[in-house]
């Protein structure tokens, strides 16, 4: 009974906190650049307004088309069920760590890849193509710099790392946790398609990679794929603030426990973004052939994150 609550606590959390904090993102950087923005809440109204429209799929569409969305939708939120959100114990953390956080997000990414190729558009075979290769830089960097932080840990269970954290002999800000968050959130950049990597705002044929593999999906295919990025967001985000700032993440259940680790971590989820969004404004999106540099220096930083950990324990 406690795990299936636990279940549909943090799943309603993934399904209502995602859009909102994709909605402040957007705001924020809007007045960073002095204009007014969408609201905070417009995400909502999109998700509303894409399950009440009606859908338009091409002639040269398969079953995998329209079987996609589901796999990508319900990917996503079962990684997100494997990472610590409120509580430092993870409903499904008992079914994988790390590992199966890393496939989760690649299982999604693959079918969304074969979504776009599937209607043989010119645009979704070219952001398809874009997209596995940025994977193919962004999750080896994101794999050496979670097992980083899982060796100081002695295990890949993300629940074990944040319960190890709290440890006496935890340290918060040594070398290896300082370079793998640096690279951790470059590939947070990566993943969510943020710039200086993608720009989500845009349609131009030379720039885009995500959207040119959804444009040719409406309705609530659509819905279910803008809700799974936003959720993707938030997992991402929750990765890197509970992992490498556990403060405030609740070790015990109980009411007021909760409550003080949910507004811990609501706070650390508004500075990450305030972060992202002063990334955004301050810097021009990278031309394609520059982005793999960026990506390298992830690399790098996660590497020489792993390598500290054994250098200077």
């Amino acid at each position: 009974m406690n795990l299936i609550l636990g279940i549909l606590l943090q799943t309603v959390l993934l399904l209502g906190l995602a859009p909102l904090l994709s909605g402040c993102i957007r705001n924020w950087k809007a007045k960073l650049q002095n204009r007014r923005g969408p609201p905070v809440w417009q995400p909502y109204l999109d998700l509303v307004k894409f399950l009440r429209k009606d859908m338009v799929i091409s002639e040269h569409a398969s079953w995998l088309f329209r079987f996609m969305p589901y796999v990508l939708f319900l990917s996503t939120l079962l990684a997100g069920l494997i990472v610590p959100l409120v509580s430092a114990s993870a409903p499904l953390s008992l079914f994988g760590g790390a590992l199966a956080l890393v496939g989760l997000l690649a299982l999604g990414r693959f079918f969304l890849a074969l979504g776009g190729l599937d209607p043989a558009s010119a645009f979704g075979g070219m952001g398809s193509s874009r997209e596995m290769t940025i994977a193919a830089m962004a999750e080896p960097a994101l794999m050496l710099a979670v097992f980083t932080v899982a060796i100081a840990a002695g295990s890949t269970n993300l629940s074990e790392m944040l319960l190890a954290a709290h440890g006496p002999t935890w340290k918060l800000l040594n070398p290896a946790h300082v370079l793998a968050f640096a690279a951790l959130f470059i590939v947070l950049l990566a993943e969510t398609g943020r710039i200086p990597v993608d720009n989500p705002a845009t349609h131009l044929e030379l720039t885009m990679i995500h959207e040119a593999m959804i444009l040719e999906y409406s309705g609530r295919y659509l819905a279910l794929i803008e809700w799974s990025a936003a959720i993707k967001q938030l997992v991402l985000m929750a990765l890197l603030v509970n992992i490498f700032f556990p403060v405030g993440v609740a070790t015990e259940i109980s009411g007021p426990a909760l409550a003080l680790s949910a507004l811990w971590f609501l706070a650390k989820l508004l500075a990450l973004a305030g972060a992202v969004v002063v990334v955004e404004t301050t810097n021009a999106k990278l031309r394609l052939f520059r982005v793999p540099d960026l990506l390298s220096a992830a690399f790098i930083l996660a590497t020489l994150a792993l390598l500290s950990t054994f250098l200077f324990q």
